[in-house]
């Protein structure tokens, strides 16, 4: 059986849309492919910053001292916990604002502007910000202790930096993620939760019955996008903790920018960077795959 030949119209819609991505395409391919290739090739050399002398051929040998490098390890344990504690986080407390905000509430215009408001200052204002509030003596202490509830010294205590990084992590992504889960909503259409109020479901019932089920594709982008932005957070590492107390926020990021500017070690630096973006990869492929299971399973 001959496979049929698209027709003139769709060959055309195809060029026009191909026409119409090229610029986009292009940016990708010369500001984020080629710079990961070259990264991914340097990773094979071993040089030192600003030296006359040539980059050496070293193959593995970067990976191999790498791997046998502790303070690696624990950035990818602490990296990954920071993930799983902050993305599910993010998506919920955002799925919560969009759908509130989709309701009938009162003054929604300035309720969507204030929970916007954190993603559009800039994220070093409010890194410095959160350093002032979060101070051992500042103002979330001083509340916490009027409230005969435990204090911490977040940015200087072990468990309190990862903490005081996730909440500020949530707090500067939450509104902007919220945009896209509000626009999704807002596409559901009206006549599935006529019929399900018809059906006798309240408010709860629909928004698991037919807003979570509708607006998956969604979900799935804003974790996987969620995830890529938390596994290379740098600002507020460099600005507040320097990767400690004692490591704890030493993330993968921050580790790979002191091994290549303070530690000199560019080879090492990239070889960590190539490790980066395979762990992303391997964790979006995974959200992908328990995601698509649990649609099957519905």
């Amino acid at each position: 059986m001959r496979r049929q030949r698209p027709s003139r119209a769709a060959r055309q819609e195809a060029r026009t849309a191909l026409l119409l991505l090229s610029p986009a395409l292009l940016l990708l391919l010369l500001l984020r492919i080629i710079p990961a290739g070259l990264a991914i090739g340097q990773s094979f050399y071993t040089s030192v910053p600003g030296s006359v002398i040539p980059p050496r051929w070293v193959g593995w040998q970067n990976y191999l001292d790498l791997f046998d490098d502790p303070s690696f390890w624990a950035s990818v344990a602490q990296t990954l916990l920071f993930a799983v504690l902050v993305n599910p986080l993010t998506m919920l407390c955002a799925l919560f604002l969009a759908w509130l905000l989709t309701r009938n509430v009162a003054l929604t215009g300035l309720w969507r502007t204030l929970a916007f408001l954190p993603t559009a200052l800039p994220l070093m204002g409010t890194t410095v910000v959160f350093g002032v509030l979060l101070r051992p003596e500042g103002v979330v202490n001083s509340l916490l202790s009027r409230a005969y509830l435990p204090t911490s010294g977040w940015f200087t205590d072990v468990s309190g930096a990862m903490a005081a990084l996730v909440i500020l992590s949530t707090w500067t992504a939450v509104g902007y993620w919220m945009i896209f889960l509000i626009a999704a909503i807002r596409d559901v259409p009206r006549d599935y939760y006529d019929a399900a109020m018809l059906d006798g479901a309240g408010e709860l019932q629909q928004f698991f019955s037919v807003t979570l089920p509708l607006i998956q594709r969604q979900l799935l982008f804003v974790l996987t996008a969620s995830t890529v932005w938390n596994f290379i957070l740098y600002a507020p590492i460099g600005a507040l903790t320097k990767g400690g107390p004692q490591g704890s926020t030493n993330f993968l990021m921050y580790d790979i920018i002191t091994r290549y500017y303070a530690l000199s070690s560019p080879g090492s630096a990239l070889a960590e960077m190539s490790v980066l973006f395979i762990l992303m990869g391997a964790t979006v492929w995974l959200q992908f795959r328990l995601l698509n299971r649990m649609r099957r399973a519905e």
